[in-house]
């Protein structure tokens, strides 16, 4: 892990603006009208994360806690309401930031895979090579068969998603970020959409990114990853960073009681 610093993280506040409809019954003065009530939503609240060249950092905690927003924030997919986040030299919330030239940079891969239906596994990871750097025929040929041999499905470059299983489609996703040759991957819950037997196929290959020192932000509850790769973890709840630290720190000895709750549900 070197000292160089790949994304940092200040003060990242994301609020998310609701509507809802009040009672007419607990206003009797207004029994015909609904009068819309707006409220405010912190999705991600005064974040600082920094994150280092070859550093995993693993974020977990609860449904709602505002981990995926954070990581959707770091490639603007969602926009900040204040902070900012920086990828190397590049402020990502800056209005004229080149965001293309980011998402080159930073792969992302989601719960749901997202693949393309009509394509095969083969053109689903060719395309954006092709497409978005113009790379050749034959050089979009041979870097998608050598991310589908890294992943584990040379045999299955002319299958479509339909015809793969949830953990196959997984892994051509993440082939599919990876042939942007990104300096940074990012990771939503990639194993909470698949049955048991298939998540350690998607654990090897993400495993297999540590070793070569990828730059790697996941969303995950897979402790045993965790524990294998993670250099830290990172314990959000109702959008603020609570505690983090070494994974044995804080799967063994949290400081924070909220910490300690959460845990005993999930070990």
């Amino acid at each position: 892990m070197s000292s160089k610093i790949k994304i940092r993280i200040e003060k990242a506040t994301k609020v998310f603006n609701t509507f809802q409809r009040e009672d007419p019954a607990k206003n009797p003065r207004q029994k015909r009208v609904k009068k819309l009530k707006r409220s405010h939503i912190f999705a991600v609240k005064d974040v600082d994360l920094i994150v280092h060249q070859g550093e995993v950092v693993l974020v977990i905690g609860p449904s709602g806690s505002g981990k995926s927003t954070l990581l959707r924030c770091v490639n603007r997919m969602e926009d900040l309401t204040s902070g900012s986040i920086w990828i190397d030299d590049i402020c990502v919330t800056e209005s004229k930031a080149d965001i293309r030239k980011v998402r080159e940079e930073v792969g992302m891969v989601f719960q749901s895979f997202n693949l393309f239906p009509h394509l095969n596994a083969f053109n689903n990871i060719a395309l954006a090579p092709k497409v978005i750097k113009k790379m050749g025929k034959e050089a979009a040929f041979n870097k998608a068969n050598g991310l589908l041999r890294r992943v584990g499905l040379v045999d299955k470059a002319e299958s479509y998603p339909e015809q793969l299983s949830g953990g196959q489609q997984q892994r051509v996703a993440i082939a599919r970020a990876l042939a942007m040759d990104p300096h940074i991957m990012l990771f939503d819950e990639p194993t909470s959409a698949l049955d048991p037997e298939m998540i350690k196929e998607v654990l090897d290959v993400m495993l297999s990114l540590a070793r070569d020192g990828m730059t790697m932000l996941v969303v995950s509850h897979e402790m045993g990853f965790a524990r294998a790769a993670a250099h830290r973890v990172v314990f959000m709840d109702k959008g603020e960073v609570v505690e983090e630290g070494a994974p044995e720190k804080i799967f063994d000895d949290p400081d924070k009681e909220r910490t300690k709750r959460f845990l005993k549900h999930i070990l």
